[in-house]
C-alpha cells in the first residue's frame, strides 16, 4: 500500500525540531512520499514571513537534511486561513481511499486537538502521528478526555499504520529535540539587534542554509 506522511505547520521558519519530526516518522513508517504544506493557520493572524520566504526555508531546510520531500503548497494557493481538515478532504479525493495517509503532529498539536475544525473527522480521513516532545505528556490522564478517549481505541504500530488507509495512531515516544518557532524567532531578534550571543544561539536552533536565508533577506529583525 502506498504511504504519504503529511507534516503541516506555519514553519516561520523551519527549524531543527520540524525536520527532527519528520526523519523519526520517515524511519518508523517508510514512507513512499513525505509531503510538507506550509499553513496559513487560523489561530495565528500574523506570520512574519512571506508566503514565499516559507516555502524557500522549506526547500533549503529539507534537501540540506537529505529528506526527500515535497513541498506542497495547497494551503497556501487556497487563500484563506487553513483548516487540517479542509487539506485531508482534498489529499483523500486526490489521491483515492486505497493509501495510507498519516498526518504528523508534536504532543503540543495532540494536547489541543479538540480546539481543531471537525477535528472527529481527521480520523476518517487519515492516520494521526504524535511525537513526544519534552515537557508534554502522552499518558491518557494528560490528554483532554475526548482526545484521550480516541487515543485509546485507535493506538497502533507503525506497520499497521503504514497499511492502514485512516482512522489509526502511532505514538512516537523518542523524539528528544524541543524547539519552537517562537523561541528561534527570538533567538534570531536577540542576535539581529547586536545584543551578543543569546543563551540558544540561532546556529543550534535551524539549518545553516536556512540561517544564511534569513541573513540574506534580513527576516526576523526587529
Amino acid at each position: 500500500m502506498r504511504c504519504v506522511a503529511l507534516l503541516g505547520g506555519s514553519f516561520d521558519p523551519v527549524h531543527f525540531g520540524h525536520v527532527a519530526l519528520a526523519r523519526l516518522f520517515a524511519e518508523l513508517l517508510h514512507p513512499s512520499e513525505l509531503r510538507v504544506l506550509p499553513a496559513r493557520p487560523w489561530q495565528k493572524a500574523t506570520l512574519q514571513a512571506s508566503d514565499d520566504d516559507r516555502i524557500a526555508m522549506l526547500e533549503l531546510a529539507f534537501r540540506d537534511a537529505g529528506l526527500p520531500a515535497t513541498i506542497d503548497c495547497r494551503e497556501i494557493e487556497r487563500g484563506t486561513p487553513t483548516y487540517t481538515v479542509e487539506t485531508l478532504r482534498g489529499l483523500r479525493a486526490e489521491l483515492g481511499n486505497d493509501v495510507s495517509l498519516v498526518f504528523l503532529m508534536g504532543a503540543d498539536q495532540l494536547l489541543k486537538l479538540d480546539s481543531w475544525r471537525d477535528w472527529h473527522e481527521l480520523f476518517d480521513l487519515a492516520n494521526i502521528g504524535v511525537a513526544a516532545r519534552p515537557g508534554y505528556r502522552l499518558e491518557q490522564d494528560a490528554l483532554p478526555p475526548l482526545v484521550a478517549e480516541e487515543m485509546a481505541r485507535r493506538l497502533a504500530p507503525p506497520e499497521q499504520v503504514r497499511t492502514t488507509p485512516a482512522g489509526l495512531v502511532c505514538m512516537a515516544h523518542t523524539l528528544a529535540v524541543d524547539i519552537s518557532a517562537t523561541q528561534v524567532r527570538a533567538a534570531l531578534k536577540h542576535a539581529g539587534n547586536g545584543e551578543g550571543v543569546p543563551q540558544e544561539a540561532p546556529a543550534s536552533l535551524l539549518a545553516p542554509v536556512v540561517l544564511d536565508y534569513i541573513q540574506q533577506h534580513n527576516l526576523y529583525k526587529s
